[in-house]
């Protein structure tokens, strides 16, 4: 992608500080509204001790996958705050269409860390979990690969003398001085932690601190609308890594997976839908040639599967478990397909996001989970309000 630069140092300056301005205007509002018009949810603890999500009574529950949104790309830029904008819309169209939508998860690669150059990442965060906050409507997230990439100087920037012309953008910030200007990034586990402690919709978990830096490894159960200790559905979120660490799933991820579903789940009776961002290498072995051809459901094939740098055995759990319906991954933007492999699906979402690279038209995975008679089904909605690529999971 070729990067737009101002040609300035006064027009980084007032770039740096109309963002600032901008996201203490909508966001924080927005947080101030919300905060007296939206009670809390209860708490929403499983016997297991696993939250849960209820499904409502009568109704299938239907949840939207938002994927590599990439807030904050080019951010010193013209450019990079009307793909925010762009953004915005394209989830707002999804979420007005899909009126019935009970949960979003956010799969990865929400901001790119890469091109924010403050301390304070999670401003960008907050205006890309707005959609869904303004509606009420709880969600959990999964980290990708530039969730907490360090920043990287872009050359433009640095003048003859070989100083940068960046004035640190530490007015209406939550950082200030030094720290301000330290271009450090904010952390995977900074960035749940908020997460965590600023909304209460949010359904994000820090995973077990042995699995560290591995961060967004935990499970949600979703409930029976008759009795929430009654699992329908179990999510798991798994951390693939990318940014500050390697993109791969670890052997210690695949044992504490195999543990924990083993714990709630022992006669894996009730269905499990796995969700992560960077495909595994299974991926490269389903992927459609020439086109998208059945078994395979979708609509765009425009790349080659970018996979994790290496299978440490989470597949070969998956595959064994009768339970494990599907997994869903972002990070190919070219790629909006569902493939059987073996006994489950792979399936792709789309692109949301109008940060990162491709022009492809943007949309989202809908998943719509029916209690009776059970079933699994999933669909394509695009930010032009077309429906394509409908699949059915699990009968």
């Amino acid at each position: 992608m070729e990067l737009k630069r101002p040609k300035t140092q006064t027009q980084i300056a007032i770039l740096s500080f109309t963002c600032f301005s901008l996201f203490i205007l909508t966001v924080g509002l927005d947080d101030q509204v919300l905060a007296l018009l939206s009670p809390p949810p209860p708490t929403t603890k499983a016997s297991g001790g696993e939250r849960y999500v209820q499904m409502r009574a009568g109704a299938a529950f239907k949840i939207a996958v938002f994927a590599d949104l990439h807030f904050g790309e080019n951010a010193w830029t013209d450019w990079g705050p009307v793909q925010d904008v762009n953004s915005v819309k394209v989830m707002n169209t999804v979420l007005d269409n899909e009126t019935t939508t009970d949960f979003v998860v956010y799969l990865g690669d929400v901001i790119t860390a890469n091109n924010i150059p403050i301390a304070n990442a999670s401003l960008y965060w907050d205006q890309a979990i707005s959609p869904t906050k303004s509606r009420n409507i709880p969600w959990a997230s999964v980290f990708g690969n530039h969730d907490d990439a360090p920043f990287e100087w872009p050359m433009e920037w640095f003048s003859a003398p070989g100083i940068p012309p960046l004035i640190c953008p530490a007015a209406n910030s939550t950082y200030s001085g030094e720290e301000a200007c330290s271009f450090r990034g904010t952390q995977r586990i900074e960035l749940m932690k908020h997460d965590i402690e600023h909304d209460v919709l949010s359904y994000s978990i820090n995973g077990p601190k042995d699995l560290w830096p591995s961060i967004s490894n935990y499970v949600l159960q979703v409930s029976s609308s008759d009795d929430p200790k009654s699992p329908v559905v179990y999510l798991y979120f798994l951390d693939s890594g990318g940014g500050s660490y390697p993109e791969v799933i670890s052997n210690a991820q695949a044992e504490w997976f195999h543990k924990k579903s083993e714990e709630i789940n022992p006669n894996a009776s009730v269905p499990e839908l796995i969700f992560w961002h960077i495909p595994s290498q299974a991926y490269r072995n389903v992927a459609p040639r020439f086109g998208i051809h059945q078994p395979c459901v979708g609509l765009i094939n425009k790349e080659s599967v970018a996979s994790q740098e290496a299978e440490l055995g989470i597949m070969n759990l998956l595959v064994k478990r009768p339970s494990v319906k599907a997994v869903f991954v972002g990070h190919n933007h070219g790629l909006d397909w569902c493939c059987p492999y073996k006994k489950l699906w792979l399936c792709y979402a789309r692109h949301t996001g109008y940060g990162g690279y491709g022009n492809w038209p943007r949309g989202a995975r809908i998943i719509e989970i029916t209690q009776q008679p059970f079933s699994i089904k999933s669909w394509i909605r695009m930010e032009d309000g077309v429906v394509h690529s409908r699949v059915t999971l699990s009968p």
